[in-house]
């Protein structure tokens, strides 16, 4: 088993360009040999990362996670009001743990590795470049179409019963009732809401200028894991984000549950405890650029 005795684990702040302060928490290993960002999934908070982060380091990495705008300990204020969007995750917040982890970890080659929308924002990152490899787990196009059939009807009621209610009522997206996640704020949810609605999911709003983006810069390498029973990021989903990263060698591994010695992973088990198998393979591609077994160029 390994140790983890030697991981040195703090709560750390970070500013964004805008002002906005940001909740990290450091994972430092014992002669760590790379930098790896944790970015997470929508309304999942940093803490939901802390067992993966700590292998992490324990293997020899210096490890940050950080709440996005609006979430956990970096959220605050009156949520309904908030001005914060989608986008602004990557556009700023993750922009800043970059800068901040690569000040920090000098030295030491920066990777990422995102989990759902954490991966599909590493496009918005302005200074995306100072990463020399990317890991995604669970990333794919949230085009509710590309996800499993047995979970369109309860996409389709979270988007415009449940959602649209909580709105009206709340004036954002609570937590608790069928949304197991953090609170969201309003223009959160309505551009993922209109992003997930249609085929071409975001690339209409950076086609239009929207929002600023930096998908056409990225040329570090990725590496996507698709879990089989993940309803979300099915193959053909996680095909598209990748898609979006037109510039660099993208690689995609499938997984299922039992090849990982465990029952189920679905969109979310992968950074539960006891997944260090796959936990593995994400340290020896971020550590040492080796491929899964049985990566598909993409």
């Amino acid at each position: 088993m390994l140790d983890m005795s030697d991981v040195a684990v703090e709560d750390v702040t970070l500013t964004t360009e805008d002002g906005t302060a940001l909740t990290g928490t450091l994972y430092r290993g014992a002669a760590p040999q790379v930098a790896i960002l944790i970015s997470a999934g929508t309304g999942y908070p940093r803490r939901f990362y802390r067992h993966a982060a700590a292998y992490l380091a324990a293997r020899g990495a210096v490890v940050l996670t950080y709440d996005f705008r609006g979430i956990g300990d970096s959220g605050g204020g009156d949520l309904a009001a908030s001005e914060i969007d989608y986008p602004d995750w990557g556009r700023l917040d993750m922009t800043a743990a970059l800068s901040w982890l690569a000040q920090e970890a000098e030295g030491l080659p920066l990777t990422t590795l995102g989990h759902s929308v954490g991966g599909q924002f590493v496009g918005f990152a302005q200074n995306n470049t100072l990463a020399v490899r990317h890991a995604f787990v669970a990333v794919g196009s949230g085009y509710w179409r590309l996800h499993k059939p047995v979970n369109w009807p309860l996409e389709l009621f979270w988007w415009w019963g449940y959602g649209s209610y909580c709105l009206a009522r709340y004036g954002s997206i609570p937590a608790g009732g069928i949304w197991g996640g953090e609170a969201l704020p309003p223009k959160v949810f309505r551009t993922w809401r209109r992003w997930s609605s249609r085929r071409s999911y975001l690339l209409p709003d950076l086609a239009s200028g929207k929002y600023p983006h930096h998908y056409d810069q990225v040329t570090a390498p990725i590496c996507s894991w698709s879990l089989s029973d993940d309803p979300i990021a099915t193959e053909a989903a996680s095909e598209d984000t990748l898609s979006y990263y037109s510039l660099t060698e993208k690689h995609l591994a499938l997984r299922t549950p039992a090849a990982l010695g465990v029952k189920k992973l679905g969109h979310e088990g992968a950074f539960r405890k006891g997944r260090e198998a796959l936990w593995a393979e994400l340290w020896e591609w971020l550590a040492e650029g080796a491929l899964p077994e049985g990566a598909a160029p993409k």
